[in-house]
């Protein structure tokens, strides 16, 4: 094989692996998004349609927790701070958020479950989170969480130690105010 063909070989290797490489960065969000869910990484919870049939009679005690980034003049919080619930008992909780400041603002939340081994069994039915939040000055909005503990939590030894679970929410500022904005306006939301 002469040289001149062996550089073109490894140029066309080369630039296979830096399109490989652009794809997977351009990707890696929503990529990431998936494998957290999939595994319950870093506390991420479940999204899920329906709650299993049937309910076990170990409890686990729930607590919840509302925080704002400091760049969002919101108040934001739970209405209780913790329910003890059933494993697989369909539970629903509210949260209030409170624009404080004289104009609109989108806000977004992102929600973790501690500890992280719980996550993968943390499965929402209807949640708030990831979803554009539009408050029009000095408005209150209740946010409803439901949820339920998965039962195949007993089947995992390494989480027999889980009785007390804590959901958190943090909202920030949507990126791109007026966008955002319009979109929940068209949406009618």
């Amino acid at each position: 094989m002469n040289k001149s063909r062996k550089n073109r070989l490894v140029l066309l290797a080369l630039a296979t692996v830096v399109a490989v490489m652009l794809v997977l960065v351009a990707e890696s969000e929503p990529l990431y998004k998936m494998f957290c869910s999939a595994t319950g990484l870093g506390g991420t919870t479940q999204n899920v349609t329906a709650a299993p049939a049937q309910t076990k009679t170990r409890m686990i005690t729930v607590s919840f927790d509302g925080n704002v980034d400091s760049a969002l003049p919101w108040d934001f919080g739970p209405e209780v701070k913790s329910v003890r619930v059933k494993l697989g008992e369909v539970t629903t909780v509210k949260y209030r958020a409170r624009n404080n400041s004289d104009k609109a603002l989108v806000g977004r939340a992102v929600d973790n479950v501690q500890p992280d081994k719980a996550g993968r069994y943390f499965d929402k039915i209807q949640c708030f989170c990831f979803k554009n939040q539009i408050l029009k000055p000095g408005q209150t909005v209740e946010l409803p969480v439901k949820f339920f503990v998965d039962p195949a939590i007993v089947k995992n030894r390494n989480a027999d130690d889980v009785t007390d679970i804590t959901l958190s929410y943090t909202f920030y500022v949507a990126k791109n105010q007026g966008k955002a904005a319009q979109k929940q306006a068209r949406n009618g939301q």
